[in-house]
């Protein structure tokens, strides 16, 4: 048994811990007199009770936030990338032709395919993997020559694209919406954006200053792979961008800084600025100018350009819903920004599932339909929404006004 699959977020793996930290305590007074060796046998279990009680109040913490789904996830490792796909397509998807046989198998059964593989940025030089979401027309004759609308999708930190199919359900989802016609044949690229090890490593999807250039991994480099290699719609009005909590910040922080390309960005239950925590750190090393090239709300206030924003907010998260005001504060047109504050559900992955539906339909409302490749619509930004990023210093990193994929 692998860690990747003892699960940590579910009531019997909290309730295993509270009966193992009351035995630790209770062993306590129990053992006081027992020890030959008083001092050092009172001390080990008396840090034993402490340990076990920390850790019983950290699995009920994670069980209601899901933060950690698994012991695998916790410790940062990813033995089996492929969970929840159908096929590999190999290393940037050099094989994608073989596993187009198996989509179109399931394409008769009216289900979509989500493939493995991995992607290597030609500016970034990062590989990572990443999930990719065909529907059921893709390899339909009738779509012969067409290109697709295309979301990319941000897992949540510390969650990997397996997550988004095995914990979010989103292919079964899609493919439930895609059929009733609650959303067009749509591409979806589900990118891994921290890499491993996942412990104390959230890359919030930014270019971080002496770090990898994430940002322009998830834009450039991902957006001119799928060029290449799917028929994807070329043109920014065939572009989204969605995530929940860390994924629903990169969603609205890609969108908004690069907005030649994307479109229409969704944050579920997100923010609007990257934390300075034990698993961030310092991500811009005193460069506040980098800081505040990454603040979502500075960025609308300051660079408004024609993107569409939908923002949900848990009802009782306090900060949730500061952030949603923030942007409310900043947006100004020619950005939309609708906004849902949600009945009070928790930071969780129960509450993720519940609104995604509801996203999915918000969508069918911003992206279009698939078009004949000859006939994409130019859909670009004006000049002036396009606005000169910071070099963070980083070879390959996208500065300046710098707008190729």
């Amino acid at each position: 048994m692998h860690a990747s699959t003892i699960r940590i977020d579910t009531l019997p793996a909290v309730v295993a811990g509270a009966v193992l930290a009351l035995l630790c305590v209770a062993a306590v007074p129990w053992a006081w007199d027992r020890w030959r060796r008083k001092v050092p046998g009172r001390m080990a279990t008396t840090v034993l009770a402490v340990v076990a009680v920390v850790a019983a109040c950290g699995l009920a913490v994670n069980a209601a936030g899901s933060f950690y789904p698994t012991l695998g996830s916790l410790l940062g490792t990813s033995p089996n990338p492929e969970e929840g796909t159908v096929a590999d397509a190999g290393p940037d998807g050099r094989d994608l032709g073989r596993t187009l046989a198996t989509a179109a198998q399931r394409s008769a059964n009216g289900q979509g395919s989500l493939l493995h593989l991995t992607v290597t940025g030609a500016r970034t030089h990062l590989t990572r993997d990443v999930d990719v979401y065909l529907p059921a027309g893709y390899t339909s004759p009738g779509y012969a020559g067409f290109r697709f609308p295309a979301i990319e999708w941000i897992p949540h930190f510390p969650g990997e694209p397996r997550q988004v199919a095995t914990l979010y359900g989103l292919p079964d989802l899609l493919d439930k919406a895609i059929a009733s016609h609650r959303l067009p044949p749509t591409v979806v690229i589900i990118a891994d954006p921290n890499g491993e090890p996942r412990l104390t490593h959230d890359s919030e999807c930014v270019d971080a200053v002496g770090g990898p250039a994430n940002d322009t991994f998830l834009s450039a480099d991902l957006r001119s792979w799928a060029y290449r290699t799917l028929r994807v719609r070329t043109d920014r009005e065939g572009w989204a961008i969605a995530g929940w909590s860390s994924g629903g910040y990169c969603a609205l922080n890609l969108t908004v800084r690069h907005p030649q390309w994307f479109a229409a960005a969704v944050s579920m239950s997100g923010y609007d600025a990257t934390p300075r925590d034990v698993e961030t750190g310092d991500l811009f090393h005193g460069r506040r100018d980098i800081q505040h090239a990454n603040d979502v709300s500075a960025t609308l206030r300051e660079h408004p350009s024609a993107v569409r924003l939908l923002v949900t907010a848990d009802g009782s998260a306090g900060d949730e819903r500061a952030a949603l005001e923030r942007l409310r504060a900043a947006a100004a047109p020619p950005v939309e920004l609708t906004t849902w504050t949600l009945a009070p559900a928790g930071h969780n992955l129960a509450a993720v599932r519940e609104e995604l539906p509801a996203v999915l339909d918000w969508l069918d409302t911003q992206l279009g339909n698939p078009v004949p490749a000859g006939r994409l619509p130019a859909g670009q930004v004006t000049a002036a929404g396009v606005w000169p990023l910071p070099d963070v210093g980083t070879p390959g990193s996208l500065r300046g006004e710098d707008a190729t994929p």
